[in-house]
């Protein structure tokens, strides 16, 4: 594999790569990587050309963030290199926050101090994106609006964004202020997104989409539905000289959503065999060959 060429094709640090590293397993919930360890890693990632990181104020329990901002200063990874995403609203109980429940949370104190959390634990003065975690009940439009204009006329954002939302959900928000991205659980086993409107609304009103999640279930769950794709990808396998998780990769960044994979793994190899995927010339037939394989049967 030639890294050069892979460099070259996505290091341009005007624009987010297309493959998105997430790092809610480098620490506490995951790999548990010393300073040392996660600035190794966060070097290889920017040299790769991956250039966008994906952060939450709650992975690991609240700690990743700060564990990521200690290697990212210590790194010889410039600011102006990458690009941070973070999320909020998720109250989670756990050490650090003994709360009687899990809940959301969109408040306007409560953006506002999640955002400086994170900009403290990520040594830097701004996100890129901020997106809002989950949709809740109980969200103000209105009030998310202000709070998220107050915080990007200081420069303490850049964009705004939600997570895991429907369109309905991103049209209330839509109502008070313009989203830029939306990031969502979507997959070969987890289709869901290109037919119930979800990424249709995004084109439509320009929002972005970022998934997470991006090779589904295929390696963490048994059954008729894994056996059936894998029926299906050993010989496209064979035939785009490819593996198994780049065929599904490939799967993802092929419609015209042009979707953004979060790629959740820890191994500098793996990213760049992410990478790698971005180029396998999947055709037409062969997408809808492995959209039937996942579904169990044909399109209506």
């Amino acid at each position: 594999m030639n890294f050069n060429n892979i460099y070259k094709k996505l290091k341009p640090v005007k624009a987010f790569s297309r493959i998105i590293s997430g790092t809610m397993t480098w620490g506490e919930w995951g790999s548990k990587f010393s300073k040392n360890e996660m600035q190794s890693l966060l070097e290889e990632t920017v040299d790769l050309g991956i250039n966008t990181f994906d952060h939450a104020d709650i992975y690991g329990g609240y700690t990743t963030e700060a564990a990521f901002g200690s290697a990212f200063k210590s790194s010889s990874v410039k600011r102006d290199e990458v690009f941070f995403i973070s999320k909020c609203g998720i109250q989670m109980p756990c050490e650090a926050r003994p709360l009687a429940v899990k809940h959301y949370d969109y408040s306007a104190e409560h953006i506002r101090m999640s955002v400086e959390n994170s900009l403290r634990n990520l040594n830097t003065d701004y996100l890129d994106v901020l997106l809002l975690h989950r949709p809740s009940p109980m969200m103000h439009a209105e009030t998310i609006a202000k709070i998220t204009q107050e915080l990007k006329q200081e420069g303490k954002i850049k964009q705004l964004g939600v997570s895991n939302f429907t369109p309905s959900q991103m049209q209330l928000i839509q109502k008070e202020v313009a989203l830029e991205w939306n990031q969502l659980e979507c997959s070969l086993t987890h289709e869901n997104g290109f037919f119930d409107g979800t990424l249709d609304h995004m084109k439509i009103h320009e929002i972005g989409a970022m998934a997470w999640s991006p090779l589904g279930s295929y390696f963490k769950e048994n059954g008729a539905k894994k056996e059936r794709i894998s029926k299906c990808m050993r010989s496209l396998c064979e035939k785009y000289n490819c593996k198994e998780d780049q065929l599904l990769l490939a799967w993802l960044v092929y419609p015209p959503a042009k979707i953004y994979p979060v790629v959740g793994t820890t191994s500098a190899k793996r990213l760049a065999q992410s990478i790698a995927a971005l180029d396998i010339p999947l055709e037409q037939m062969d997408w809808f060959l492995l959209l039937e394989a996942s579904m169990g049967e044909p399109l209506p």
